[in-house]
């Protein structure tokens, strides 16, 4: 396809799964906007928001304290999408030891799967697959302050009260969640290392078909995925960090903070800018994907995912090249 843009950058991918780092890098620029109430917290019912104190932008020496969503909690989600399309095509495989099909935290991986060959995986003395989609924690745009609320929550019984209409008890189950509000708005990169074309094309699927993050996600925390921008590099680039102050930075005009809720177009548009402020300090070879093209790859995606037997094709051939006969996991080069 002429105008496809992966077809245009297809000399940027390996041709196939090599597990000799090639300095072949990706970074997906990508605006999670929250659009219901969410909440990120590192454990159980009733623990508070992630937070961390950082510096409010690039320019100034304010120091904010902002909201944080761990890098496992962003990838384990975007696995879970994928492992479902795997399933779907039958793409998992028994795990080596206990012969049972491959899923997470089992400690038996088949090690054969899209899944285990892209985000890794390690066995208890046997063998392991460093990821290769490389994350960081991703921050809030706003101060925590202005982007979450604390919410009172209970649990009704059958008559709709507080008690037990048996015993009379008042029911235990309330308290209350500090969450984030809609429309915040986080900033993430998440940097593919020495990807075929059709790794890369399940990884970005995977981002933009993942809805669904934090805690109570099954009620709570829609996010949508915008993918802002791509670069190829044959180095990391800058930091979540300090994207999201750059970008914190263009879009305050001079007030303390940016207004929220921001609108997304305005943040796309400030996280292209702020690209082309950050780039000179990559000491590396760098190719910044113009928005047009950004918009072509997304409906190329788009488009891949509509139609089940490209799809499919996409997970046999992937899946065949891991074998050992196919693969060069076992050769430099």
């Amino acid at each position: 396809m002429s105008d496809s843009v992966i077809a245009k950058y297809e000399d940027r991918f390996l041709k196939t799964y090599s597990n000799y780092p090639q300095g072949r890098y990706v970074s997906l620029l990508i605006v999670r906007k929250i659009e219901s109430e969410a909440i990120f917290r590192t454990e159980g019912s009733g623990e508070p928001l992630s937070k961390e104190f950082v510096h409010a932008g690039l320019s100034n020496d304010n120091v904010i304290q902002r909201v944080v969503i761990s890098k496992r909690k962003q990838t384990a989600v975007e696995r879970r999408t994928g492992r479902e399309l795997l399933r779907k095509y039958d793409k998992l495989f028994p795990g080596r030891r206990t012969k049972v099909l491959c899923a997470l935290n089992r400690n038996d991986p088949c090690e054969r799967c899209m899944d285990c060959m892209i985000y890794g995986y390690a066995v208890g003395g046997g063998g392991a697959q460093k990821s290769r989609v490389v994350t960081d924690d991703a921050f809030s745009l706003h101060p925590a302050a202005t982007v979450t609320g604390l919410k009172q929550f209970n649990a009704l019984y059958d008559n709709s009260t507080m008690r037990d209409p048996e015993t009379g008890k008042p029911s235990a189950s309330i308290g209350t969640d500090e969450y984030v509000k809609p429309e915040a708005v986080f900033l993430d990169i998440e940097t593919l290392r020495d990807m075929t074309v059709d790794e890369f094309k399940y990884v970005v699927g995977n981002v933009l078909r993942s809805t669904r993050y934090g805690a109570i996600s099954s009620r709570i925390g829609k996010v949508r995925n915008i993918l802002a921008g791509v670069i190829f590099s044959d180095c990391e680039i800058f930091s979540n960090l300090e994207l999201t102050q750059a970008v914190f930075d263009l879009l305050r005009g001079g007030e303390p903070e940016p207004e929220f809720p921001v609108h997304v177009d305005r943040v796309i548009d400030a996280v292209r800018r702020a690209v082309d402020d950050l780039k000179g300090r990559v000491p590396g070879q760098i190719t910044v994907l113009p928005p047009d093209e950004v918009s072509g790859l997304v409906s190329e995606i788009n488009q891949l995912y509509g139609n089940e037997d490209k799809v499919k094709a996409m997970l046999d051939a992937a899946t065949r090249m891991y074998s050992p006969e196919n693969s060069s996991q076992n050769k430099e080069g």
